[in-house]
């Protein structure tokens, strides 16, 4: 059993003792916690939360604690039903609700589930912010509503159709050149709720022929959830066979995209946000941001427009905020997860998506031919175990002293930029290791960074 606290919100693996896995007493204590943030934070003891949830097998039965406890505290509840992370977010600006929950532990396996908690505008809490929630979850100091003063409940199972009608107002989504396209599209939705978002989604979009892989939206995850490469290759064969023009992959609840090509290969999780910046950039010259651990292709792609790149931390919430501060059009994570502002501050995969058909439609090009006019980066990710007695913050300082001669950022953990390549060194709060993120021109260079990287590490224990 595995339960993980953070200032993000609360996942952990469904069943065994309280406060070893995710039982139904910590999901109330944590949402009750939260409740008392939400009423803080408006002044008002008539507060709304929207709820929304994944389709996991658990959904239901955490749906219905946190919505009673809300109820208990006070707070009145939109229940979404399923719906995805970003048609949550949207949900909670449009109702303008006080917060919002989502029930997903995102791309974890089926046995795991989460609450991510976001604030009045359909953003993730600051860390602040977080971390004020679990100081009174661990002090239990909740205040629950009397009879007459108890929440009410309301269910509105249409926010997927206006999500949908929110990404086609888009100015730079043209339907028309989509639809003239006659694109095939295969899509593989891992029976979670992009099954219930991406087909409404591509028939609004023009694009009459789909063919859906796992789109029952079930819980009943058939691969792993992750949309890495090792876990897409039914998709790839699918697409080879079929001759699809492209294939898109999401993860359980709907913020990451993976692209596939047509011959069946990769797009690469990393180049989704590359390619939608450099169509946006193409239309609305701007700044973007990307957090320090994603592909350094956006850089290259954005001076090219002539915009400003900026680095965040990693973690959504962090380049969201860089993103304000630089009046960003466009960015997002090198995971696959597209952030455009003109829809709203959150990885929208159902905006990525329809992005990405306009610019190969008034492109005329293939998705391999797209890849190829970007930079190309390889990337590897690795972890350096340590013993539990390690000082981790004082190894990344003798590394960063190391490579004081070179370009350096310690917005988080430690990177070092050299002219061709980066590495990147960040201390987990959860394990003893440093995660090492390197980048290069070829694979075996960044390899080769890494391991040299992880030798620099050793001379100093």
């Amino acid at each position: 059993m595995t339960l993980i606290k953070s200032i993000s919100g609360i996942r952990g693996t469904i069943g065994g003792a309280p406060g070893e896995g995710l039982s139904p007493i910590d999901v109330v204590r944590f949402t009750s916690a939260y409740g008392v943030w939400v009423k803080k934070q408006s002044g008002k003891e008539d507060c709304t939360v929207v709820l929304g949830r994944d389709a996991r097998i658990s959904g239901s039965m955490v749906k219905n604690l946190v919505a009673g406890t809300l109820m208990g505290m006070g707070i009145s509840v939109v229940d979404l039903g399923l719906a995805t992370t970003p048609t949550t977010e949207l949900a909670v600006i449009k109702e303008k609700a006080d917060g919002g929950i989502i029930l997903t532990a995102s791309h974890n396996p089926k046995q795991w589930n989460a609450l991510k908690l976001l604030n009045n505008k359909g953003e993730f809490l600051t860390a602040d912010d977080g971390a004020e929630v679990l100081k009174v979850a661990e002090a239990e100091s909740f205040d629950y509503a009397d009879v007459d003063k108890l929440g009410l409940i309301s269910t509105k199972d249409d926010y997927t159709q206006i999500h949908i009608e929110e990404v086609l107002k888009l100015d730079l989504v043209d339907v028309d050149a989509i639809r003239k396209a006659g694109f095939k599209v295969a899509i593989d939705c891992v029976n979670s709720v992009g099954g219930v978002a991406l087909p409404p989604l591509l028939e609004a979009l023009g694009v009459e022929d789909v063919v859906e892989l796992y789109c029952e939206p079930n819980g009943e995850f058939p691969h792993n959830p992750e949309p890495l490469p090792e876990h897409l290759t039914e998709i790839s064969d699918v697409i080879r066979k079929q001759g699809a023009d492209v294939g898109f992959v999401v993860d359980p609840d709907v913020d990451r995209l993976a692209i596939i090509n047509e011959d069946g290969s990769m797009f690469g999780e990393e180049y989704t946000l590359v390619a939608v910046s450099d169509y946006i950039l193409s239309q609305t010259p701007g700044n973007t941001v990307s957090n320090l651990s994603s592909t350094r292709a956006l850089r290259d792609v954005t001076a090219n427009h002539g915009g400003e790149y900026s680095a965040s931390a990693v973690g959504e919430v962090n380049v969201v905020a860089k993103m304000k501060e630089t009046n960003a059009v466009i960015g997002g994570e090198g995971n696959g997860g597209v952030i455009y502002p003109a829809s709203h501050y959150g990885r929208d995969a159902l905006v990525g998506i329809a992005l990405f058909l306009t610019h190969m439609a008034k492109q005329g090009k293939k998705p391999s031919e797209l890849k190829k006019e970007y930079p190309a980066y390889f990337m590897t990710k690795n972890k350096f175990e340590l013993s539990p007695e390690v000082d981790v913050d004082e190894l990344l300082l003798k590394v960063k002293e190391h490579y004081s001669n070179e370009q350096i950022s310690t917005v988080d953990g430690v990177k070092i930029d050299f002219p061709g390549s980066w590495v990147h060194l960040r201390k987990s709060n959860t394990e003893p290791i440093v995660r090492i993120y390197s980048e290069a021109k070829s694979q075996d260079e960044a390899r080769k960074l890494a391991e040299s990287m992880m030798d620099v590490m050793r001379s100093f224990l």
